[in-house]
């Protein structure tokens, strides 16, 4: 019989220790935000992870951050570990702990990084929930009618499968970066990052009737693309909302998100064209090892068809 494994109870809404908290997670975060481009969100992610770094230094007397080496961010990892965070919280932890090393580094408040070289525990490798194009052709055909909001949802949905687009990107898409005529979209994807997407002739036709619609909604400062009835711009728990409603419509099994979208805009798009490169620069991957997740989704198709269609692979019916 095992015995349970006792969890110590972390608190991630206590301050961090100290009085005022500790100013150079606060400057962290800032340089984060203003110098990196990143999001509040993953701003927000990182913060939380150092404050359980900070904790943990706290709770075993650790004078600051430049008295901590690898041993013990080894043993925080075990710690997060201990108390239930799986590996890719823990990786994700990790990797705020190096850059936040690196900061410091840089501010001259450590001398080394004592994160690099530790590693997380390994966990199985989740591949993205994807739809088959039959389905995606249901969900983005759903909304019909003459309602602005279902003109607004079809374009919504034409436009994440069309170009593969991440929420935030749909979220904070502008209309100065939608070219209808060209065909293209002007995204600022991670890190402020820019790269120009084609639209497909569907979407394209979806977004002309949105933008029709959209003049009856909007008052004339509002330069979002996609807004709520109120006319404002409409955030990313609005975009959530619209797919899941949709694809509960449809009767699909599965909780379909935005991103689900986007994932099966890249398997598909790299079963029908195998160029693994084109499919990073279209999704915005810095590092092509994230697109590569794809293969494996791509892998899986081959296996089934190879399973249907090998006269070898077929299963013998009515033996045995």
């Amino acid at each position: 019989m095992s015995v349970p494994v006792a969890r110590e109870r972390v608190d991630r809404t206590a301050p961090l220790p100290g009085p005022e908290g500790d100013p150079w997670a606060a400057r962290f975060e800032s340089h984060l935000l203003q110098e990196r481009g990143l999001s509040a969100r993953t701003a927000g992610s990182y913060r939380r992870d150092l404050a359980d770094l900070a904790r943990y230094r706290a709770d075993r007397g650790l004078p600051g951050w430049d008295a901590l080496d690898d041993e013990h961010v080894r043993g925080f990892a075990a710690w997060r570990h201990r108390n239930g965070a799986s590996g890719p919280s823990i990786q994700r932890a990790l990797s705020a702990v190096r850059a936040f090393y690196r900061f410091l580094i840089r501010e001259g408040a450590a001398r080394r990084n004592p994160a690099v070289g530790v590693a997380a525990p390994k966990s199985p490798r989740r591949l993205p929930q994807t739809l088959d194009p039959d389905q995606v052709a249901g969900l983005v055909e759903a909304p019909t009618g003459s309602d602005p909001l279902a003109v607004r949802d079809r374009a919504i949905l034409e436009l994440f499968y069309s170009s593969g687009l991440r929420l935030a990107e749909l979220v904070g898409l502008d209309l100065q970066r939608l070219d209808l005529r060209e065909g293209t979209v002007d995204v600022v994807g991670k890190g402020r990052k820019q790269r120009i997407v084609p639209v497909g002739r569907l979407a394209r036709e979806a977004l002309a009737r949105w933008l029709e619609a959209r003049r009856a909604l909007v008052p004339a400062a509002e330069t979002a693309v996609f807004v709520g009835r109120g006319g404002q711009r409409l955030g990313a728990r609005g975009v959530e909302c619209v797919v899941k409603r949709w694809a509960r419509q449809l009767g699909l099994g599965a909780v379909v998100h935005p991103h689900t979208l986007r994932h099966s805009f890249a398997s598909h798009l790299l079963e029908s064209s195998g160029d693994l490169r084109a499919v990073q620069e279209l999704l915005g991957h810095a590092d092509i090892s994230t697109t590569q997740v794809y293969t494996h989704l791509d892998f899986q198709h081959l296996a089934r068809v190879y399973d249907q269609a090998h006269p070898r692979a077929k299963r013998r019916r009515g033996v045995g």
